[in-house]
């Protein structure tokens, strides 16, 4: 495909994606219709559509319309690329530019649209992160980095940069966090290596990683990974010391990939089907919340996000929150976690927790913003009496 038949592909991907289809799901209709396109098409497409949904207002603005053509329109302006490369209306390529399509974009747009976040979440970025709110809506507005963790227990750094070089995968020490690798090139092979079939590597950001790292873990513990999804956290304390690990989620089918990843990373996670109060030394809760912080890997739902689901997922940590409380034994810690940059989720949440629950106290706090280095984190340790 040359590029304006991929930007026509990716215009109409858009137009489902505005119709309220979900990104993935109108990629894949779209890939399944177009059997001509080869991976490299398919990869072009789908950087194309997901530069549009981070960018939508921006790009809505600059290219005249909320449309896909429009944002493509946009994206071309932003870029710097001639719009009439690829607007020429031969064979695949979108139709020429309009009289009106070529009039001078607007200039000095307003905070939320050149931020690209709606009205009332730009006003919510900036009482939750007061003068650093435009670096994190800046830093959403790009595509994410790639970062592996290496399991120890397979590997070192060293052994696991190597083993990827020799697939043609290009890693780095991420520098911040010991375990984390940045990859910087053929992120695409990573899957199907030997280095992660193996268990060498994780796909897994690091900021959480760096979430692990900051929990007092020791030999022996009993640790209980309250919202386990996927297992990713859970497998990344397993590396860090011998623990009786249990994995939970209120949704059973979320864990159904825990055990094959936990033998090919040479852990034991367990997946009790009831759970004891009071039994635990550390509880982590990485709680549902509004993915504020990863939103440039699903701009989807930064669109979707609206007050009243916010204050929803709200009284769902609170919720979540007392439950796992219930489960630490006298002493024992209690993290609470969330991807999430607003402060109504964070620290919000915890300080509602401690007013409803005396003897509590928080003992440490991390919060890390989207950046060239992680995605935006929160992450505060909780202590009982």
């Amino acid at each position: 495909m040359t590029p304006a038949a991929r930007a026509a592909a990716a215009m109409e991907v858009l137009d489902a994606c505005l119709d309220g289809i979900p990104a993935e799901k109108a990629l894949l209709n779209w890939s399944r219709g177009s059997r001509f396109a080869g991976s490299g098409d398919r990869a072009a497409v789908r950087d194309l559509v997901f530069s549009g949904l981070r960018r939508r207002r921006s790009a809505a603005a600059i290219g005249g319309a909320e449309t896909g053509r429009g944002l493509v329109l946009g994206l071309l302006r932003q870029d710097g690329v001639d719009p009439d490369d690829i607007f020429t209306g031969e064979r695949h390529a979108p139709p020429v530019l309009t009289h009106e399509e070529r009039g001078a974009p607007p200039e000095g747009l307003p905070e939320p649209i050149r931020h690209d976040l709606p009205d009332w979440l730009w006003a919510r970025f900036g009482s939750s992160l007061g003068d650093r709110a435009a670096e994190a809506a800046q830093a959403l507005r790009d595509r994410a980095p790639v970062m592996l963790r290496v399991n120890r227990r397979r590997a070192s750094l060293a052994e696991a940069i190597s083993a990827l070089a020799d697939e043609g995968i290009a890693a780095e020490p991420h520098g911040q966090v010991a375990t984390a690798l940045r990859v910087v090139s053929g992120e695409r092979r990573l899957t199907r290596s030997r280095a992660y079939l193996d268990g060498l590597v994780e796909l897994q950001d690091a900021a959480s990683q760096a979430a692990v790292a900051r929990l007092p873990l020791r030999d022996g513990q009993s640790v209980l990974d309250y919202c386990a999804g996927g297992g990713g956290k859970a497998l990344a304390m397993a590396d860090r010391a011998a623990l009786r690990i249990d994995a939970h989620d209120a949704d059973d089918r979320r864990m159904r990939d825990i055990p094959a990843r936990a033998a090919r990373a040479g852990v034991k996670i367990n997946m009790p089907d009831r759970l004891v109060r009071g039994r635990y030394d550390l509880v982590l809760v990485d709680a549902p919340c509004s993915g504020s912080g990863t939103w440039r890997r699903s701009p989807d739902a930064k669109w979707g996000l609206t007050p009243e689901r916010l204050d929803e997922l709200c009284a769902l940590q609170a919720g979540i929150l007392g439950e796992a409380a219930r489960m630490v034994r006298p002493g024992g810690l209690l993290a609470y976690a969330t991807c999430s940059v607003l402060e109504e989720e964070n620290g919000g949440t915890v300080s509602r927790f401690l007013a409803s629950h005396p003897g509590w106290s928080r003992r440490d706090e991390m919060r890390l913003l989207p950046g060239p280095d992680w995605d935006g984190f929160y992450l505060a340790l909780l202590g009982g009496e």
